[in-house]
């Protein structure tokens, strides 16, 4: 027998062990929220937590200049604005965590928010978990309001929040599942996450969530609603003054969403209710007077017809690999014409 006898080399360096939770909190310019939002997870975030900032092109770095005041804060600078789903995406990729925390820079976020909705991944099949997402009140003694409860889909063609401006009541205090989970704070299953393709970059911002709550489904994972889980949203912070760009981009966006996921045989039966929200939401448009906005927006779609197939049938082979034991398309519940 020979033996070998030489000494042994020095041991490759040991991988990063996964770690439980990992925040991505893209920023461009809201630097006062950011700092905020910072301070609130860095209070209340469970030990090990990766933080990331994603400093989405900000003018001067400014939201690179804000998380280096926090101890254990990953930055990723981009050189340029390229929106919230590129920018998501570059935090995703450098996350260790195993379930990834989407955060806006205009959140914050309360004691034991992670715990609860850590907890509901010990079921494989759960790929994201939505949060109670509540806006933040304005004075101490206000009654809590919800931002969102989850999100729901519509099959003519329209999504929206669960309990969107609605007090919170009792209706909205025991956990379920939902149809998707809002971007502002949502939780996801980074291998799910993945497996569905991330946000789509090419939508830039808006219904980037709604998008992807549909591949969730279609790979086989379900998403549920935390009512426990808490965070705070400034509502009014989001939102700015339309311009015509950011309409088309909107109207864009909702109508990609309908052609690009919706299985089959529900996407033809659809049709006449898709047509019929057309019809009502261009004449709000045109009393709004934003009528041309929603026109071409809803038209860039048709130089879109090759993509579209495409990612169908991508969708397609997603559906067909292996999923989540007990789950599936049959999973989705959609009571008459809402997936809720």
């Amino acid at each position: 027998m020979l033996l070998n006898n030489a000494p042994a080399g020095p041991s490759p360096p040991a991988a990063p062990a996964p770690l439980p939770l990992s925040i991505v909190i893209p920023s461009h310019n809201r630097v006062d929220l950011l700092r905020t939002c910072l301070t609130t997870v860095m209070r209340h975030r469970p030990p090990g937590t990766q933080v990331i900032v994603v400093d989405d092109g900000a003018p001067g770095g400014a939201a690179s200049g804000a998380a280096e005041c926090f101890d254990d804060v990953e930055i990723v600078k981009l050189e340029r604005r390229c929106g919230f789903c590129v920018a998501a995406n570059a935090g995703i990729q450098i996350a260790r965590g195993t379930i990834v925390e989407l955060l806006n820079d205009d959140t914050e976020v309360t004691e034991g928010w992670a715990d609860a909705a850590l907890a509901r991944f010990e079921d494989p099949v759960i790929g994201a978990v939505a949060p109670l997402v509540l806006c933040r009140p304005e004075t101490a003694d206000s009654a809590p309001q919800i931002d969102s409860a989850g999100d729901r889909y519509y099959v003519g063609g329209v999504a929206g929040k669960r309990g969107h401006r609605q007090p919170l009541g009792p209706a909205f205090l025991y956990h379920r599942h939902v149809f998707g989970a809002s971007a502002s704070s949502a939780f996801f299953r980074r291998e799910a996450l993945l497996r569905a393709g991330a946000f789509p970059e090419s939508f830039v911002a808006y219904f980037e969530d709604v998008d992807l709550a549909f591949r969730l489904h279609w790979a086989g994972y379900q998403v549920l609603f935390e009512p426990t889980s808490r965070v705070f949203h400034h509502v009014s912070a989001s939102y700015g003054r339309p311009q015509r760009r950011l309409l088309e981009r909107q109207s864009q966006n909702e109508e990609r969403v309908f052609w690009r996921n919706l299985p089959g045989r529900v996407l033809l039966r659809s049709l006449p209710l898709h047509f019929a929200v057309l019809a009502a939401k261009a004449l709000r448009r045109w009393q709004e007077g934003g009528l041309m906005p929603f026109i071409w927006g809803r038209l860039r779609v048709l130089g879109e017809l090759s993509a579209m197939v495409s990612h169908r049938r991508w969708l397609q082979r997603l559906a067909c690999g292996k999923k989540p034991a007990g789950a599936g398309l049959s999973s989705w519940q959609i009571d008459q014409h809402l997936w809720c």
